[in-house]
């Protein structure tokens, strides 16, 4: 029976961790490098939170709050930066916000890497 996400080999609450953390890294940065699978199950909570931030309101920016970490580069948390730049930026565009390279594999495990990116 499909569950519509991927486990990731994971607890849920390690999962949940984890695309928390990728997710505020991706918005921090704009670009990161991951495993395909990460990436595929990462973009579809970046979506979400772009999408989000597109709404602009109080209720839109608690919901990203509570998946977004209170980290920041240059004194902007991850979740201005995703409001007051991300979210107007990608206001005309219905979707499609990120896009994911496959790069080959990783030399430890042979595992298929990929970068992500915001659009």
């Amino acid at each position: 029976m499909a569950r519509g996400y991927s486990k990731l080999n994971r607890r849920s609450d390690n999962r949940t961790a984890l695309i928390r953390d990728l997710s505020t890294q991706l918005i921090l940065h704009g670009r990161i490098q991951t495993s395909v699978v990460k990436a595929k199950e990462l973009r579809r909570t970046v979506e979400k939170l772009i999408t989000l931030a597109k709404k602009g309101d109080l209720a839109s920016r608690r919901l990203a709050g509570a998946t977004v970490r209170e980290l920041s580069i240059n004194d902007e948390t991850a979740l201005q930066k995703l409001f007051n730049e991300i979210g107007p930026k990608y206001a005309t565009r219905n979707g499609g916000y990120t896009r994911i390279y496959k790069i080959g594999t990783r030399l430890g495990d042979s595992c298929p890497m990929a970068i992500i990116e915001l659009v």
